[in-house]
């Protein structure tokens, strides 16, 4: 196995995200929705023969293997922050450096022709260093590919609870994009309302799928870990079905939970 030699030594907030995801071992079996994504953003790769190519936060590799099955370039590094992954994620790509390690601090060499990332930059302690970081990384015409969330992401846990990660809006990316040289910048939103039994079966997606409410608060040095308790979990459930609940045509009673992804396609000049 060929991988970069990187220190651990995360931050206890990374180590936190990292064994969740280390723990979410049927992960690809709920994401649904990322695997939409990544089949978004394949799409929207310019060139599917690349010098080089640098993926962020590879994860089970759900974007890994449809790159390694539709993109052809003469090199890959694949980084992840879960150590666990590495195996698989150098089964997909045999040919592949594998960089285990905090995308933020980590330095990534040579200049890449793309740079992409599925689901992973709403993890970031600061997500909008991530363009700054790409610039620096890319070729001249190289392509800057990935997707984040919006503040409409996961909008009712967040809104009967209290906790979520910061989101840039998508002004703020644009700005970060422009700020930072890049050209034909592209961002969207797509917006997907998921049906579940009952708000039980939503905590359990986000745990199986690598969430918890426990993960996903905005860390600071005030903030108290959010500790789910029988009473709360009951207000919780009472509260989702008042708030958030509708019918599907046979009258059965449902809860929605909402994902709404930001896609960002740019360019270097």
């Amino acid at each position: 196995m060929e991988m970069l030699a990187t220190p651990y030594n995360f931050s206890a907030r990374k180590q936190t995200i990292a064994r969740h995801f280390s723990n979410a071992s049927d992960y690809d079996q709920h994401a649904n929705i990322q695997q939409q994504v990544c089949q978004y953003l394949l799409a929207s790769i310019a060139h599917n023969r690349q010098d080089s190519v640098l993926e962020i936060g590879a994860g089970t590799g759900q974007m890994t293997r449809l790159l390694a099955a539709c993109i052809q370039s003469q090199h890959w590094l694949i980084n992840e922050l879960c150590t666990e992954q590495a195996t698989t994620l150098q089964s997909i790509l045999p040919t592949a450096k594998i960089a285990i390690g905090d995308a933020e601090t980590m330095d990534f060499e040579r200049l890449h022709s793309l740079i992409i990332s599925a689901n992973a930059i709403q993890w970031f302690d600061n997500p909008l260093s991530f363009v700054v970081q790409s610039a620096l990384c890319l070729q001249a015409k190289g392509q800057l590919l990935f997707n984040t969330f919006t503040s409409n992401n996961f909008l009712q846990v967040k809104a009967l609870t209290g906790q979520g990660l910061h989101y840039p809006d998508i002004d703020e990316w644009r700005f970060a994009l422009a700020d930072a040289g890049f050209e034909k910048i592209q961002l969207s939103t797509q917006r997907f309302d998921l049906p579940f039994a009952n708000p039980y079966a939503i905590l359990k997606h986000m745990k199986l799928t690598g969430v918890s409410t426990n993960l996903t608060q905005t860390q600071s040095t005030n903030s108290q870990p959010f500790i789910w308790t029988k009473a709360r979990l009951k207000q919780f459930e009472l509260d989702y079905w008042q708030h958030f609940s509708a019918q599907d045509e046979d009258g059965q009673a449902y809860v929605n939970l909402t994902y709404e992804v930001l896609t960002v396609n740019a360019f270097k000049p």
